[in-house]
């Protein structure tokens, strides 16, 4: 049926790949216009191909593209659009963005500037949150900068806490800390003497055995309000999730009406115009503290569409066209979405990139795949390494289980490391798939207690694994066998050959001009972080990069004395903070990165005059295995 709105005729998509794509779709099925942004590493991608204009941001970095206001303004003039979706991340929750449209004339597809004010802030949304009477997880709802009240806290409430950034999201900013010793090192890492931001952090007490619970709302100006369904998101690695289901399994009663009252005093607060997520922590003994609002359409929206049989991008569009919301039916049956990034299990979930040499999505009942990405497009490092989302949906969570482990078996992706493996332990694992009201055992660290950081030190910080092989199973091996698929009377079989026999045969076979076929999704697996496991032993000197990732910060200045566990470097990757420490005492004699430099893996960060030895020659040349200073200089820009 073609879309009766009165205003909204033509949608500038502020935003790229599987969710720009997500919103062209919805709208052309509205019957609107559509325009789309891309930079040009997404010249050829799918969203831009379908859009019905699309306009080239120039530039090679997330601030000179798709952070550009100013630039998405013009193109928004450019284009005649007079309505702007920003998709989730981005822009999608910044006040100053959504002003300017409003000021352009435009509608703002989501909730008002003032109420992104209210929410955007931890710290605010908080006040927020104990003005409406919800109750947030215990901490003190202001920064803190004296040392003192941050022991006290603690001691309070308990270890372990967090320190938590103001302006956090999808896992950045959050430190879990554990004793005094870690706090004070905390504190030193961040106060003013090294340039830090302590004004920028606030405390929480760190809630452990407890569910991450979600629930998909919308208000509209009448002041109709629905909850779309619950959600289940504890299935995370470093704060950011990787699994999420609707409606949200093994609840009470009792904790979903508490679930859906607090989200109705918390949109009404703020005069909230559109759709949002309320997110909480349950306990094991049922209690709910609020979290945070995001004020967007989440990634993961699309298992609520599937439980409630809505489409929630033509929700936000009615809604911002000044129509009505649709009431929330009974949620049917259960859904799961598993996020596809370019992320090997191998290696503690690092993002990767690469080019997609094949791919073969799932199908059959009870199967949708969002993507953005087509086979032979490349995965670049200088943006979000998420290909896609399978959601799989049936009529209970006990046969979506089943359907999703039959949906694995078909997806192929080569050419970059998935969780594909991981997701299959995950749904073979009888903590997770038990139909009882025990969920509790899948809290929001089981998945990195059980299938990720098995190092102590790992955990405790919540970093994942670097190069350094800190972290990493002492015990962690090399692929010993290959399998191949061969006929045997014309029966197929699966062979499966111990790794030596394959590489004395392969061998003898390059001898006689033979060649051994690529195996584009092994990764470089943990053979090649021992073999780089010196970079950053201390001895060295050398601070190599553990991931591919963009540098947001640098806490040190060259010629500073820094001391064994002192923050050196923050990176982001997948929206992720990971911090690099200082592995020994020393000096900092040479910085090779600055912020928004994009890294590879491996790539040189920091060298150190490392005490009691010198980490340089008397040319001054750094030893860091081979790899020039130039080299290390040359990072592309990132995020």
């Amino acid at each position: 049926m073609e879309y009766m709105g009165n205003i909204v005729k033509k949608i500038l998509v502020a935003n790229r790949g599987e969710i720009a794509l997500r919103v062209v779709r919805t709208a052309r099925e509205m019957g609107i216009s559509t325009v789309a942004v891309y930079s040009e590493q997404d010249r050829n991608a799918q969203y831009v191909q379908l859009a019905d204009e699309s306009y080239l941001l120039s530039g090679d970095t997330y601030a000179s593209t798709y952070l550009n206001e100013d630039l998405l303004i013009g193109i928004l003039h450019r284009s005649g659009a007079n309505a702007v979706h920003p998709g989730y991340g981005f822009l999608s929750e910044v006040p100053s963005f959504a002003d300017k449209v409003e000021k352009a004339g435009a509608i703002w597809v989501g909730p008002h500037p003032q109420a992104l004010i209210d929410l955007g802030d931890k710290i605010t949304a908080r006040r927020v949150a104990k003005s409406a009477q919800v109750p947030p997880v215990p901490g003190i709802s202001e920064p803190v900068r004296e040392l003192r009240t941050l022991l006290d806290f603690s001691h309070t409430y308990g270890y372990p806490v967090m320190m938590k950034r103001t302006d956090g999201g999808g896992g950045r900013g959050i430190t879990v800390v554990h004793d005094d010793d870690e706090m004070r090192r905390f504190y030193m890492n961040h106060d003013a003497m090294q340039g830090g931001d302590l004004d920028e952090y606030f405390i929480e007490k760190f809630i452990d055995k407890a569910r991450h619970v979600e629930t998909q709302c919308g208000r509209d100006r009448f002041g109709d309000f629905t909850v779309y369904s619950t959600r289940d998101c504890s299935v995370q690695r470093r704060n950011q999730k990787l699994v999420e289901e609707a409606p949200a399994p093994f609840l009470p009663d009792e904790v979903i009406n508490q679930l859906e009252t607090y989200s109705r005093s918390l949109f009404n607060k703020v005069d909230y115009i559109g759709l949002g997520t309320c997110e909480f922590m349950v306990t094991p003994h049922r209690k709910v503290y609020f979290l945070e609002v995001n004020p967007r359409l989440q990634v993961e929206h699309t298992v609520s569409e599937e439980v409630c049989g809505l489409d929630l991008v033509r929700e936000q569009i009615d809604i911002a066209d000044g129509g009505h919301l649709t009431p929330a039916p009974a949620p049917r049956g259960h859904s799961f979405e598993l996020r596809i990034t370019s992320e090997d299990p191998a290696t503690n979930l690092t993002p990767s990139s690469g080019t997609l040499e094949r791919i073969v999505w799932p199908s059959g009942p009870g199967l949708r795949i969002d993507t953005g990405v087509e086979q032979g497009d490349t995965v670049s490092p200088k943006f979000d390494s998420m290909m896609g989302k399978v959601v799989i949906t049936a009529q209970s969570r006990e046969a979506a289980v089943a359907r999703v482990r039959r949906a694995l078996d078909e997806l192929v992706i080569e050419g970059v490391p998935t969780p594909v493996s991981l997701f299959k332990q995950i749904f073979n694992d009888d903590e997770f798939t038990a139909e009882h009201g025990h969920l509790f055992d899948v809290s929001t660290k089981w998945l990195e207690r059980k299938y990720l950081n098995h190092e102590p030190q790992t955990v405790r910080s919540g970093q994942p694994a670097s190069l350094s092989g800190e972290g990493q199973d002492a015990g962690a091996k090399a692929p010993t066998s290959e399998s191949f698929v061969i006929e045997v009377d014309d029966r197929r079989v699966k062979l499966t050959v111990p790794t030596d026999i394959v590489n004395n045969l392969m061998g003898a076979g390059r001898s006689r001009g033979a060649k051994r076929p690529s195996q584009p999704l092994r990764g470089q697996g943990l053979h090649a972080i021992a073999e780089k496991k010196e970079h950053n032993d201390g001895k060295s000197g050398v601070i190599a990069s553990p991931m591919q990732a963009v540098v947001t910060r640098i806490n040190v200045a060259e010629g500073q004395s820094v001391t064994k566990g002192d923050l050196l470097v923050v990176l982001e990757s997948m929206k992720m903070e990971n911090y690099v420490y200082a592995p020994v005492n020393g000096t900092v004699a040479k910085i090779f990165v600055a912020p928004a430099t994009g890294v590879e893996a491996g790539e040189t960060l920091v060298a150190m005059d490392v005490d009691g030895a010198k980490a340089r020659d008397k040319s001054g040349a750094v030893d860091d295995g081979g790899k020039s200073a130039s080299t290390a200089k040359n990072g592309k820009e990132g995020k």
